[in-house]
């Protein structure tokens, strides 16, 4: 019998209200849509996009249709409503031009949310109203899909994304559009030759050639064309972006009472770049050197703001002194969260998340450590001198997707899908365990699991369905677990032309 599985949370997040009038709520999404739920009580509030919203509907290959390979439209008859019904056909349900929404932040006044819509590579601007209901203010398609974002000064939106560019742009975007540089157009040659018309070993390897080299001209022609909104280039890296932060210490002149702020950057290819923020991100102040893998995650905690956590492909946390590039600490994660493989050896991990947080009585610092399908939580304590002492790790249901600190009491979102410590086996039964909360026992580094009312009303409300075609179960799950799970892409494999392409 088919299991009805519903989408987990991919990203939850607390937005508090600084105004004091309107409520706090929770924020998660969810498949192709977001949630909002009153933090006291876990009613759901709203819901985005709403049913029968006029959103863009992609064709079966989840792409716009091609005016130049496709005929001339077929002719239409008016169907009568009333026809419809009797024979059963009810109008095409709208779907969204993505599937999911992998990031979600808020300004720190809580009255803006900025979310990242997957494959339509939108970075949306919301207005959180009153109620908890979204208003969508804005949505801008970026030429590559961001892989991070994050707020500068004033509120302004950093990104990077996966063709190694960050940019900067407002939260809200000017009335009057920034024109697109224009370009002298240029002629399309087609490929005359098929496979049906050359025979010869030389020429189908010379035709094979041909073709990669035109779909790669038109890969970079479209990730080369610029937006038509306001934007900046402030860095780029010759390599995937996989995270950036944001960040400012007191000017390096003991004369000046002004901060200078630091934009942080890293990629797949093991690097961590300190540039100075705008106007002059040119200058690279410092290189954080020592990961031997890709670099997933990076964290600053508000407390220690000198202070960076990395983590990636490697079976360790670093910590280090960012401003000169010293590293301070290597943190051993392999023995607290891996597995062993068939053979007995450490299976490979991956940092999936980094976050810090103040929590108990006496403010211990802790910071939470995520790895890839995994459903073990990884608590640690930040000490004055940068180390790390780990706590009792924190066991759950589900592999863990996100965290999210609220009060005293750490949400974890769980994959309520997957089989504990898979990224491909489904579960046999479903489950209707979305987040689970765990707070520090007074006095200890024990995490103990808590229920409240706001758990239990999330719990009970569930998400949306799954929708699986009968006869394509098997494809569809596979492309719904590379959404949630795939950062062993970024692992290099040792031999040559064998790396995934983004």
């Amino acid at each position: 019998m088919a299991q009805n599985f519903q989408h987990p949370f991919q990203c939850i997040h607390f937005v508090k209200r600084k105004n004091g009038e309107s409520r706090n709520v929770l924020v998660a999404s969810a498949g192709a849509r977001l949630f909002s739920y009153a933090a006291e009580s876990g009613q759901r509030l709203s819901s985005w996009p709403l049913d029968g919203a006029d959103i863009a509907i992609p064709d079966a290959n989840g792409a716009g249709s091609n005016p130049e390979t496709e005929g001339p439209p077929g002719k239409k008859r008016k169907v009568d409503p009333a026809e419809q019904k009797k024979n059963g056909d009810a109008p095409a349900k709208k779907t969204p031009a993505w599937t999911n929404i992998p990031i979600l932040t808020s300004t720190p006044d809580g009255e803006y949310l900025v979310a990242l819509t997957g494959e339509d590579k939108c970075i949306r601007v919301f207005q959180i109203e009153e109620d908890g209901s979204f208003q969508q203010l804005s949505e801008r398609p970026m030429p590559k899909r961001p892989s991070a974002i994050k707020f500068m000064e004033n509120n302004d939106i950093l990104t990077g994304d996966k063709f190694g560019d960050v940019w900067s742009m407002p939260l809200i975007p000017s009335a009057e559009p920034r024109p697109a540089p224009k370009t002298p157009a240029q002629r399309s040659t087609a490929i005359a030759a098929t496979n049906l018309t050359v025979h010869t070993a030389r020429n189908l390897k010379s035709l094979e050639m041909q073709i990669n080299m035109k779909s790669q001209q038109q890969e970079h022609k479209k990730a080369s064309e610029k937006p038509v909104f306001d934007h900046d280039l402030l860095l780029g890296h010759v390599s995937l972006l996989t995270d950036v932060a944001f960040a400012s210490l007191p000017s390096p002149d003991p004369s000046s009472t002004k901060r200078r702020n630091y934009i942080l950057s890293a990629d797949k290819d093991e690097h961590i770049r300190v540039s100075r923020s705008r106007p002059q991100a040119h200058i690279i102040e410092s290189q954080c050197f020592g990961h031997t893998a890709f670099v997933s995650k990076l964290c600053i905690p508000e407390w220690a703001p000198e202070l960076l956590i990395s983590g990636g492909g490697d079976p360790h946390l670093i910590v280090w002194k960012w401003a000169t590039g010293e590293l301070l600490h290597t943190v051993p994660l392999a023995e607290q969260g891996s597995e062993a493989d068939a053979e007995g050896q450490p299976k490979e991990i991956a940092v999936r998340g980094i976050w810090a947080a103040t929590r108990g009585a006496d403010s211990q610092r802790i910071i939470f450590v995520a790895l890839e399908g995994n459903p073990t939580l990884l608590p640690f304590t930040l000490e004055p001198n940068g180390s790390m002492t780990p706590h009792k790790p924190i066991q759950t249901s589900g592999n863990i997707l996100d965290v999210e600190v609220h009060m005293n009491t750490v949400l974890v979102s769980v994959d309520c899908i997957r089989a504990p410590g898979s990224t491909q086996e489904w579960r046999s039964a479903t489950s209707t365990t979305l987040l689970e909360a765990f707070q520090l026992k007074q006095g200890t580094t024990e995490w103990e699991s808590v229920s409240d009312q706001m758990l239990g009303t999330i719990n009970a409300t569930g998400t949306v369905p799954v929708g699986l075609t009968e006869g394509a179960e098997e494809k569809e799950k596979e492309a719904l677990n590379g959404v949630l799970y795939g950062l062993e892409n970024l692992r290099k494999h040792g031999w040559a032309g064998e790396e995934t392409v983004f």
